[in-house]
C-alpha cells in the first residue's frame, strides 16, 4: 500500500478521534515524507480501529473526579483538568476517550476544586493538566492562580502543557509575567517526543520562562517509529538541555484503546535506555516510568530487572 492509499486507509479514524495539528507543528514536519516523526504522531491510521486485548478506554483508571474536573490520585497533589481541548490531539493521547463533558474547565467546578483544595492540607501542589491547561485564557489562568495563592498550604503550581511546543507564540509576555509574580514555586512540564519539534521560537519561550524563575521539565512517551531508539532520545535530550529544558520522565505507553501500534515493549525499552545511558551525560537522561491505575505514584522500570 503507497502513502497516498495508507492516508486514504486511516482518514476514518478521525471519527473516533478528531484530526487536530496546528500549522506551527506542521511546519516543522519534513514534506513528502509518510515517515517524519511528527507526522505519524497526529495523523489518522486504520490501526486506531484495532480492539488489542489488555488495552481500554481508561487505562489510568481516571474517571471518577473528586468534584467535576479534580483528579486526587496521589496523597500531596491533585490534578485539575483546567481544559478539556487540546491545540494538537496525539493519536497516543491516553485521555482520547476521557468523559470531558462531564468535567468541563468551568467557574463553577474550578470553585468546586478550589474548595476541595482548601480542604486537604496534604496537598502541597497543584497540576494544571487537561486537555492543555493553556488553552485557557491568561486572565482565566490569573484568577486561578490568584486562587491558588491564598491557600497557605499551596507550595507548587505544575502545568503540564503542549502548547509551548506545538503553538510558542502562547506563552504571552502576560503570562509570564504572571508566573513570575506568583509566590508559588511553578514548573512547567513540556511534553516533547522528538528533537524536530524545537524550533527557535520554542526557545525563546523558553528563555523568557526561565528568567521568569520557572522551572522548565519535559516528559516524553516512548513511541514506536517516532522516538524508538537511543540516537533519537539522545538527539532530544541534546536539544532539550541546549533550549534549558530538563529531560524528567519517558513514559512507556499508557495502554488506552486506538494507540496499541504504538507500543513498544518493557524488554525493548529497557534495552534502549541502557543504550541511552551510554550516550549522553546521566542528568540528561530521562527516568523511564509508566502509570498504573491506582497506584500511588508512577512506577519506574528498572534496567536491572525483567518483569514476569
Amino acid at each position: 500500500m503507497d502513502a497516498d492509499q495508507e492516508l486514504l486507509a486511516g482518514r476514518d479514524a478521525r471519527r473516533l478521534f478528531a484530526l487536530r495539528v496546528p500549522r506551527a507543528f506542521v511546519e516543522r514536519m519534513e514534506k513528502g515524507n509518510p515517515n517524519d516523526p511528527l507526522l505519524r504522531q497526529v495523523l489518522t491510521a486504520k490501526e486506531e480501529f484495532i480492539a488489542a486485548p489488555g488495552f481500554s478506554t481508561d487505562p489510568l483508571e481516571e474517571q471518577h473526579s473528586v468534584v467535576p474536573g479534580l483528579l486526587h490520585k496521589y496523597r500531596n497533589r491533585a490534578l485539575l483538568l483546567v481544559k478539556g481541548g487540546c491545540a494538537v490531539n496525539c493519536r497516543y493521547c491516553f485521555r482520547r476517550h476521557f468523559p470531558y463533558s462531564d468535567n468541563q474547565g468551568n467557574k463553577r467546578n474550578w470553585q468546586a476544586a478550589i474548595s476541595y483544595i482548601s480542604e486537604h492540607p496534604e496537598l502541597d501542589e497543584i497540576i494544571f493538566s487537561g486537555g492543555d491547561p493553556l488553552m485557557a485564557k491568561d486572565h482565566e489562568l490569573d484568577w486561578l492562580i490568584s486562587e491558588l495563592e491564598a491557600i497557605a498550604h499551596i507550595k507548587r503550581l505544575r502545568i503540564h502543557s503542549r502548547l509551548p511546543i506545538v503553538i510558542p507564540a502562547r506563552i504571552t509576555e502576560t503570562l509570564v509575567a504572571r508566573l513570575a509574580g506568583s509566590r508559588l514555586q511553578v514548573i512547567l512540564v513540556n511534553h516533547i517526543n522528538h528533537a524536530q519539534e524545537i524550533g527557535d521560537e520554542f526557545r525563546v519561550a523558553m528563555v523568557s520562562l526561565r528568567q521568569a524563575g520557572v522551572t522548565l521539565l519535559n516528559q516524553s512517551v516512548l513511541l514506536r517509529d517516532v522516538n524508538n531508539n537511543a540516537r533519537t532520545l539522545a538527539d532530544l535530550s541534546n536539544a532539550l538541555f541546549d533550549a534549558g529544558v530538563m529531560p524528567y520522565y519517558l513514559h512507556v505507553l499508557d495502554k488506552v484503546q486506538g494507540a496499541a501500534h504504538f507500543m513498544v515493549s518493557d524488554d525493548e525499552a529497557r534495552e534502549i535506555m541502557r543504550e541511552l545511558l551510554t550516550l549522553v551525560s546521566g542528568y540528561m537522561v530521562p527516568k523511564l516510568a509508566r502509570e498504573i491505575g491506582g497506584e500511588p505514584s508512577k512506577t519506574p522500570i528498572d534496567l536491572q530487572l525483567r518483569q514476569s
